[in-house]
Parts: structure tokens; C-alpha cells; sequence
């Protein structure tokens, strides 16, 4: 069987990278840039992600894998095509379906015979009808094709096992010979498959990164209260995880949520919801409680110090969480803006999301893979990512290196009874 992979990010590589690790001995992944497709070819990875590379090289030089800038050749004789591009964020908070239209028009115009389109990419309900008609509108040759909805429920970070190790796989197919072809495809990965309609698979999607979303922005605005009250939200969430109802996942205070899918999917729905003449109050709730959580730190910084006005800062963590280059929604950038703003002048750590965060801030301020050098003569420091390297951090150094050690962490990194014995001011969340 030949499976076409239309993009090559986050879920299109890894997708492409993993079915030819279960066995596929046919898989192609398409992309634009030919810099890219040669990189990939000679194993080298465009997103920073845990065994990959190594699955990309094993693959490629067993014949399973390739890459390609030519999708005519990609597409023309392919049984499956899965479209995984981007459907990034519109300034109103709906999805922009451009990528996919335009796929889909090239799909359309290049197959040959009978073939099974799959949507990976996270679409508004009712998407799949929609492409599948303008696809149908749009074909040169006289062959049968249908839709097929496949969300993906990986994490950044931890993508390749989420992928083999997956809870689920969920189908939304229209037709029995859609759900025999994606049986094929996805039986040696040996998880359970759950079939629904396309609208269903559509909405499981978004359900569950909102829900998701909707915990963390929960313990956030409960850890804000405990502050107020006197609690500590680490106990709290310790002692609601066990609790099967609640489970211990995602419970966990901190600055907001940021990436590639909560964001945008909260927000989506939401736009959704509105545009169908019904209001989603807990998913707006969500939205406003993460974008307000991610300047709690600068917050209370503003009303320790009196002006940010020539004072070294110390940032801390780029990416919007650890094991992953993406900077995507990640709390550091607004915080970063807001220093920035006010004459900080700030240094940044990160172990691999530096080159990103320099697209971002250029030389407006100062960054190294060092946290000694970050702190050093420092007066304020912000902890926005949960590195190991800053969860292993030595404390006595923030007390030597830095010229004032005053710290607001935005992850809960410490413990509060080894700061105080150290004499550290420090501040963190919900605690």
C-alpha cells in the first residue's frame, strides 16, 4: 500500500516516520521547500523531537520512507493520502483552511485511481464533508475517492511514542471501505481503533484538547485562590488525583498553556460555537483564565520593584514547555515583550530554543545555554519552562551569582522550605 504524507510537521513527519516503523514499506512525505526534503533525506529532523532522527535514518535507508517536493508522483498512484498541514489561527479565532484547500486541489487534480483521503489536520466540524465535495468538484480523472477524518492526539515532546504507544485511534469514515482501508493501515500499530462518523471524529478532537485545556486554565484559577486564601495548590491537586473521576494528569499550576494546539483549538471551538449561535462559557472561561495566568509573574514583579528601567532579568526557559524547540503561544514571549517594553535587559536561557526565540527578539536581548551565565549579576529572575536543568539547578548558586536573587517561577520548581532556608526571595504559583 502507498501512503502520501501531504506536510511534514510535527504530525505529518511523525506520522510518515511511524508507519513505516510498523511496517509500511511505501510511505512518502510531501513538502514545498527542497532544502527541507534534502535535509530530511539525509536524517535530519526540521522539529526537535525524542528519537526521531534515529527512526528517520532507519526507515529512509530501508527503503520505506522517502521524501519529496514532487506530490504529482507522490499522489498519482497513492491508496491513501493524509493531508496534515497547518490550519494556523485567524484573527478572529477561527481556523484558516487554506493549506488544506489547496491540497486538496492537488489531490484532486493528480490521482489516478480509487483513493482514500484522511484529514489529520485539526479542522472545524463539517471540514471533511466540505473537502470532500470540493475534491469530487475538482477531479481531472473519473476515479473514486472519499474522506476520511483521523485526528492525531500527540504531544509535542513526546510525539514518536505517542504515536506508537497511542490510547486510541479514532476514524470518522462514511463508508465501509473507508474503515477497511484505515483498518489496514493502522492494525499493526495494534491500538484500539474507535470508529465514528467524520462530524464525531471532527468533534472528538477539539472535546479533547479543550477539556485538557480546560483543566489546566481550572487548577491555574484555583492556584490563584489559594494564594489569596492561604492553600497550597500542590496539595490540593494531590489530594484531588486520587480521585479516579479526576485522575492526576494535568493538574499541575503554573503560567498557561501555550503550543501549537491548545491555544489555536480552544479558540476555534469557541469561534465555533459563537458562529452557530451558542456560547461555550467554559471553553471561554479557559481562553480568558490562560491568557490573564501567563503575566501573573511580571505582575507581581511590578509591584516589588519600582521601574524595570536598566535592571538585569534573567529569563529562564523559551519553549512553551521542556523537550520541544516550539515557541509557539509559549508564556516567555509576552513576557519577554513586557519586559522589554519597560528597559529590562534581559538574558535567556534554553538548552534548544534559542534559534527560534532569535526569529522572535533578534539581538534585543541576550541568550545562552548556560543558566550560570543567565543569572549571573542578575536582579530578578523569571522561570517560564521546566527544564531539567533548571528542575536540577543547583539553589546556593542563585544566592552567589545573582546580584539580588529574587525569583518568580512560573512552574513550581522548588520547594518552598529549601528557598527560605536559603534566604531566597521567591515566588511561585498558587502556593
Amino acid at each position: 500500500m502507498k501512503i502520501a504524507i501531504a506536510g511534514t510537521g510535527y504530525v505529518g513527519l511523525v506520522t510518515g516516520v511511524c508507519l513505516a516503523e510498523v511496517g509500511h514499506t511505501n510511505v512518502v512525505c510531501v513538502d514545498i521547500d527542497e532544502k527541507k526534503v534534502q535535509l530530511m533525506k539525509e536524517g535530519v529532523a526540521p522539529i526537535y523531537e525524542e528519537n526521531l532522527e534515529a527512526l528517520m535514518i532507519k526507515n529512509y535507508n530501508l527503503g520505506r520512507l522517502d521524501y519529496t517536493t514532487d506530490y504529482r508522483s507522490a499522489y498519482e498512484d497513492a491508496e491513501v493520502i493524509m493531508i496534515a498541514v497547518g490550519t494556523p489561527e485567524r484573527s478572529d479565532g477561527s481556523a484558516n483552511l487554506d493549506y488544506i484547500k489547496k491540497v486538496a486541489k492537488q489531490v484532486a487534480e493528480t490521482i489516478t485511481k480509487d483513493t482514500l483521503i484522511v484529514i489529520k489536520s485539526t479542522v472545524p466540524i463539517g471540514t471533511n464533508d466540505d473537502i470532500e465535495e470540493y475534491i469530487k468538484k475538482n477531479l481531472k480523472n473519473n476515479v473514486k475517492v472519499e474522506i476520511a477524518s483521523n485526528p492525531e492526539f500527540l504531544s509535542q515532546g513526546t510525539a514518536v511514542k505517542d504515536t506508537l504507544e497511542a490510547s486510541r485511534i479514532v476514524i470518522g469514515v462514511e463508508s465501509e471501505w473507508a474503515k477497511e482501508v484505515l483498518e489496514v493501515v493502522y492494525t499493526p500499530f495494534e491500538q484500539p481503533i474507535v470508529a465514528t462518523n467524520r462530524r464525531s471524529a471532527e468533534m472528538v478532537k477539539y472535546a479533547s484538547n479543550d477539556f485538557l485545556a480546560l483543566k489546566i486554565s481550572f487548577m491555574n484559577d484555583i492556584a490563584n485562590l489559594c494564594e489569596i486564601v492561604g492553600a497550597n495548590v500542590e496539595d490540593v491537586a494531590q489530594g484531588m488525583s486520587y480521585d479516579d473521576r479526576i485522575g492526576h494528569k494535568f493538574l499541575k499550576a503554573g503560567i498557561g498553556y501555550g503550543g501549537s494546539c491548545f491555544p489555536k483549538d480552544t479558540k476555534a471551538l469557541h469561534w465555533l460555537s459563537s458562529h452557530n449561535g451558542y456560547e461555550l462559557k467554559t471553553v471561554k472561561a479557559a481562553i480568558e483564565v490562560n491568557e490573564s495566568q501567563k503575566l501573573k509573574l511580571v505582575r507581581k514583579a511590578s509591584q516589588i520593584v519600582e521601574s524595570f528601567e536598566g535592571v538585569k532579568v534573567a529569563v529562564l526557559g523559551l519553549t512553551f514547555k521542556p523537550e520541544t524547540d516550539d515557541l509557539r503561544e509559549a508564556p516567555s514571549i509576552p513576557n519577554i515583550q513586557y519586559l522589554l517594553e519597560r528597559g529590562a535587559v534581559v538574558t535567556a536561557f534554553d538548552p534548544v530554543g534559542i534559534e527560534n526565540t532569535k526569529k522572535i527578539f533578534k539581538d534585543s536581548i541576550s541568550y545562552t545555554t548556560n543558566i550560570d551565565e543567565a543569572i549571573s549579576e542578575s536582579e530578578i529572575c523569571f522561570i517560564m519552562t521546566e527544564w531539567k536543568d533548571i528542575l536540577e539547578y543547583d539553589l546556593l548558586n542563585y544566592k552567589t551569582k545573582m546580584k539580588n536573587p529574587l525569583i518568580l517561577d512560573g512552574r513550581n520548581c522548588y520547594k518552598l522550605e529549601d528557598m527560605k532556608n536559603l534566604g531566597i526571595e521567591y515566588y511561585s504559583i498558587g502556593r
